[in-house]
């Protein structure tokens, strides 16, 4: 069918034609192709009479109209005096037919349109190496805020005894300054060595299903950027870059981290019952959090402890508060950073720290003592820490006749010099002590025990060879813990077998399998730590009934580190023991 506009269009061009061509006329045969032009299939009827030879003027006519004709000539463009093929102008639309307001919904939906697509993008399966990686540290994430779990690090377990634990955190004011030396810091011209106060947790068995009245204490006791900035003097990278770094590394690892004790709540059992007291003494680049679930494992059986923090610039970064004073923070030292006649040297700082050390273990014990005598409320009032509400309660609960000092590394070297007047004056109960790895490069070991000592080394410490003051460190510590045994006829060396100088901390609790890697541990980390709380617990038995169990109640089975005594000892140990301990020196009724 034609189309009339055509049609139109084709007699309004041959009427211009014929005013261009008034001598010529157009046949019935240029009709029928001007009529239809967008048919390509018409042809023309066919005629007998041959073709006729057209004039030079009828041919460019045929040609205008073959250009009219044509599928790929434009009539809107091939002349502008052609009105009718110009598109007509758009008509008004009607209101009542545009779109209705869309909704907000509609709104935020569309708009969230691309973010959805990008999120059915990313989400679909594609078992990309990425893909499995992203989803994975996803799904993680996903699983750690759920649940409360640290991003990168384990929780610490719950204990196992028999009692739920409390801890209270006092930091206690001397009435006076107690001055150590003459040392003075370089930074501010003060004394570096003047003990103004001390501070300790107390671990202890607590009242079963007694709620805490605070929250529960960090393992990295706040601000996060002093510790942090202890560990960069540490590291030798201290400066206003590195330490921000050390900081938020702090927080994403560990900065979560809560230790389970319950906070400020009362002791447990009558007024009848008395505890033994511990006094703990911590290592280098350490604090009074490090070994939380070693000592939380022993108040749950029954033992109230003093995890000390000492002041002697061995801690990365302690705060110093006393009530009315301002807040003064204790970094760790180097012999750069002090002042003293003669220059401060490494076997002077040693020594002068370590008389700190044993200055603040003195400390702790006079303020539990006090407790014990009734002065419990005159403790909470002076303490910084503003806890210890319950410390009233305490009178004539604490059994000073079984105290012992304890200690890991530098702690252990600070322990075994506190024992020197152990049991010799009013100031100092002690009756037996424990040294956990003591230090390698924290000055000279003290021999003159007057008690009962246990010495327990982690497996890494004894293989290590180390010279010690110009012997090797094992054999230094073999002839120490024979001395005490042969003065006072109770005294053991062990070899905690798979462990490593960390073992005893929280560390590898929270972070087992990069402590293992780090430090070539193969032993368990609970079942080691499980080991270390035994044969503690063993020990402190044994300063209270002069009974030997478990491996104290073994004899010698290597004098050397590695070398079974003989064949038949290898034979005639235990199993159940062979596997964790090496003994080296025992009592001389079972060495015989």
């Amino acid at each position: 069918m034609n189309n009339p506009l055509q049609s139109i269009n084709a007699e309004c061009y041959q009427t211009r034609l014929r005013h261009r061509h008034p001598h010529h006329s157009l046949t019935n045969k240029n009709t029928q192709r001007i009529t239809s032009p967008h048919n390509p299939h018409h042809q023309p009827p066919h005629s007998s009479t041959p073709p006729q030879e057209m004039p030079q003027s009828q041919n460019s006519i045929d040609l205008e109209l073959n250009r009219l004709n044509s599928p790929f000539s434009d009539s809107s463009s091939s002349d502008p005096d052609l009105p009718l093929t110009m598109d007509p102008p758009p008509a008004p639309k009607p209101r009542w037919l545009d779109p209705r307001p869309s909704s907000i919904f509609t709104r935020i939906t569309t708009s969230l349109q691309p973010f959805t697509q990008y999120l059915k993008h990313i989400l679909r399966p594609r078992l990309t190496l990425r893909y499995v990686v992203c989803s994975v540290i996803g799904v993680y994430v996903l699983y750690c805020f759920v649940t409360w779990q640290p991003f990168f690090s384990s929780r610490l377990p719950a204990y196992s005894g028999p009692h739920d634990v409390g801890a209270v955190d006092l930091e206690i004011p001397l009435e006076k300054p107690k001055r150590l030396s003459e040392t003075l810091l370089k930074s501010t011209k003060k004394p570096a060595f003047e003990v103004e106060s001390v501070l300790f947790t107390v671990y202890y068995p607590a009242v079963k299903g007694a709620r805490s009245k605070g929250a529960l204490h960090p393992w990295v006791p706040k601000p996060l950027s002093l510790t942090a900035e202890g560990y960069a003097r540490a590291a030798g990278v201290n400066n206003f870059i590195i330490r921000p770094i050390f900081t938020f590394a702090l927080w994403v690892l560990v900065g979560s981290i809560k230790i389970p004790a319950k906070v400020d709540v009362p002791l447990l059992g009558s007024d009848g019952e008395k505890f033994p007291v511990m006094v703990f003494s911590h290592g280098s680049v350490s604090s009074r959090t490090d070994y939380t679930h070693y000592l939380g494992e022993l108040a749950s059986r029954g033992h109230v402890i003093a995890a000390l923090e000492h002041r002697d610039g061995s801690c990365p970064g302690s705060m110093v508060q006393i009530k009315n004073k301002k807040d003064r923070p204790v970094f760790l030292l180097k012999e750069s950073d002090l002042i003293s006649e003669p220059p401060m040297n490494d076997t002077l700082l040693k020594k002068e720290q370590l008389a700190f050390r044993t200055e603040e273990i003195m400390q702790a014990i006079r303020v539990l003592k006090d407790v014990n005598d009734g002065k419990g409320k005159d403790i909470f009032a002076s303490s910084s820490r503003g806890e210890g509400s319950t410390l009233d309660g305490w009178k004539d609960r604490l059994d000073f006749k079984h105290l012992t000092i304890n200690g890991h590394s530098y702690g252990a070297t600070g322990a075994l010099q506190a024992l020197k007047t152990a049991n010799t004056t009013a100031a100092n109960p002690a009756i037996g002590g424990i040294a956990l790895d003591p230090g390698k490069s924290s000055g000279q070991l003290n021999t003159n025990i007057p008690v009962p000592l246990l010495v327990v080394h982690s497996n890494s410490w004894s293989k290590t060879h180390s010279i010690f003051f110009g012997r090797p460190h094992f054999d230094t510590v073999l002839n120490l813990v024979r001395g005490v045994r042969d003065k006072v006829g109770s005294a053991w060396f062990l070899t905690s077998i798979g462990t490593a100088h960390p073992s005893v901390t929280d560390a590898p609790l929270l972070q087992p399998l990069l402590l293992n890697f780090a430090t070539g541990a193969t032993a368990d980390v609970k079942k080691a730590l499980g080991e270390y709380v035994k044969v503690t617990m063993d020990f402190l038995e044994f300063t209270k009934t002069s009974k030997e169990n478990g491996v104290l109640d073994e004899a010698v089975t290597h004098e050397k580190y590695g070398e079974w005594v003989s064949k038949e000892r290898e034979k005639s140990f235990p199993k159940e023991y062979a596997k964790y301990w090496e003994v080296h020196v025992c009592p001389l009724d079972q060495d015989k």
